[in-house]
C-alpha cells in the first residue's frame, strides 16, 4: 500500500445559500484543484456524495460536475451513507490511491437544504433511520439521540450543564470561522431559555441542516512531494458498522462501529490516542460529541462530559475538538459534512486556520457517522515535515 497525502482543499460558506447545490459544488471542485496546484487534467478518479436526487431533483451528478470541470472522460461514482457519505467516497478514493489504480483523486459533498423547511428535510433524512421500525413509528433523529443521551446520563452521571459546555464551546469556536453557519456566542442562560426539542436536548443542543459544499484532492507520495513543501498525510481511512436500528443495540451509549474504525485506525498509523493534538468529530447533538470523543479513545467511557465542562476539549485544552464550531455551529450540510471535517484538518495541520488555530498542531483525527452510527469513518491525518 502506497502512502496517500491530501494535497488541496476547499469549503464553501455553510447556512442559507441562494445558489444552487450543483453550482456551490462545482466550486469548491474548482477552489480545491487550484489549491492542490494541479490541473483539473490531471485527476484520474472522481469521488461525490450529495442527496440532490431528493432534494433538487438531480440525480447522477457525477458527470455533471466532471463536465463542468473540463474533465467529462474521467471517471466519477457517487456515495450514499447517510451523514457519513463524504468521509466514505474518501475512504473509496484513499483505497484507490494506496492500492496504485489512481494518483490524483477529487472527493467533494454538497448539500442543499434549506428551501426545503425543517419538516420536509427532517422527513428525507429520516429514510437514513430504519425507516418502517423508527420513522414511521414517529420518532426523530432528535427523539433518537436523546434516547442515547437519556442513557449516559444514567450510566455516567452526565448533566445538563456538561451537554451545554459542548454548545458554548462550539458556538464560540465558529466565531473564528468565516465559513460557519452559525458566527455567534452563546451562554448558558441562551441555551437554558431555547425551546426544549427532545427531552434533554434543547434547541442548542441540536446540529442545523445546512447548504454547503466542501471538496479535497488526494495524491500518491510522489506526485505530493513533487507539488508540495507542507506534507499532511493520510495516515489512516478506515469504516465501521453497527446495527441500524437503536433498538436492537445491546448498549447506546457508544457506537461499536465507531471504537472499532478507530482502534483501527490508531494500528494502522501507528499513532496513540494520546497524540491527537486536534479532532474534528460528528456532534450533530451535544451528546454525540461527548460519546465520540469516548469512542475513538481521547476519554475514559463516561469522562466525554467531564472533559468538556473542565475545558479539556477547547482550543489550548489537553485535545482540541471541534474548532471549526462542529455541525453544531459550523453547520451540517450531510453530504458536505465529512470532507469537511478534513478540510479542517488540513487548515490545521498546516496552519492556515487563523483565528482558531490550534497550536503546534501535527496530528489530527476526524469522526464521521451516519445516521445513529449505523455507518462511520475514521480518518487520521498527521503532518510529515
Amino acid at each position: 500500500m502506497r502512502s496517500v497525502f491530501v494535497i488541496g482543499s476547499s469549503m464553501s460558506r455553510f447556512g442559507k445559500i441562494a445558489e444552487s447545490g450543483r453550482e456551490s459544488l462545482t466550486k469548491v471542485c474548482f477552489d480545491a484543484i487550484r489549491d492542490a496546484g494541479v490541473e483539473a487534467s490531471e485527476i484520474d478518479s472522481t469521488f461525490y456524495s450529495n442527496a440532490f436526487g431528493l432534494t433538487e431533483r438531480q440525480a447522477h451528478v457525477g458527470p455533471l460536475i466532471n463536465s463542468a470541470l473540463g474533465i467529462p472522460g474521467v471517471p466519477s461514482v457517487s456515495v450514499e451513507s447517510a451523514c457519513s457519505s463524504s468521509s466514505a467516497a474518501l475512504h473509496e478514493a484513499f483505497v484507490h490511491v494506496a492500492s496504485g489504480l489512481d494518483d490524483i483523486c477529487l472527493v467533494a459533498g454538497s448539500e442543499k437544504l434549506s428551501h426545503l423547511g425543517t419538516l420536509s428535510a427532517t422527513t428525507y433524512f429520516a429514510m437514513g433511520s430504519d425507516f418502517p421500525f423508527e420513522a414511521m413509528s414517529g420518532v426523530t433523529f432528535p427523539g433518537l439521540y436523546a434516547n442515547i443521551a437519556v442513557a449516559h446520563m444514567k450510566r455516567y452521571g452526565t448533566t445538563q450543564e456538561m451537554l451545554a459546555s459542548v454548545a458554548i464551546k462550539n458556538h464560540a469556536n465558529a466565531m473564528h470561522n468565516p465559513l460557519a453557519h452559525f458566527r455567534k456566542r452563546i451562554s448558558i442562560s441562551d441555551y437554558m431559555e431555547s425551546p426544549v426539542i427532545a427531552y434533554p436536548f434543547h434547541l442548542y443542543d441540536c446540529c442545523p441542516f445546512s447548504d454547503g459544499s466542501a471538496a479535497v484532492v488526494i495524491a500518491s507520495e510522489e506526485k505530493a512531494r513533487a507539488l508540495k513543501q507542507e506534507l499532511v498525510e493520510i495516515a489512516a481511512s478506515e469504516r465501521g458498522g453497527s446495527v441500524a436500528t437503536l433498538q436492537d443495540r445491546a448498549d447506546i451509549t457508544s457506537i461499536d462501529g465507531a471504537v472499532a474504525a478507530a482502534r483501527r485506525a490508531f494500528s494502522r498509523s501507528h499513532i496513540d490516542p494520546g497524540d491527537i493534538d486536534v479532532a474534528e468529530v460528528h456532534d450533530c447533538f451535544t451528546i454525540a460529541e461527548i460519546i465520540a470523543t469516548e469512542d475513538i479513545g481521547l476519554f475514559p467511557k463516561g469522562e466525554g462530559g467531564r472533559a468538556a465542562i473542565e475545558g479539556e476539549t477547547a482550543i489550548g485544552g489537553r485535545v482540541a475538538v471541534n474548532p471549526s464550531g462542529g455541525l453544531k455551529a459550523k453547520g451540517h450540510p450531510v453530504s458536505a459534512t465529512g470532507v469537511a471535517q478534513i478540510h479542517e484538518l488540513y487548515e490545521q495541520l498546516t496552519g492556515r486556520a487563523g483565528g482558531r488555530q490550534v497550536g503546534n498542531a501535527e496530528i489530527g483525527i476526524a469522526h464521521n457517522v451516519g445516521a445513529t452510527g449505523g455507518s462511520c469513518s475514521v480518518h487520521i491525518l498527521r503532518r510529515v515535515r
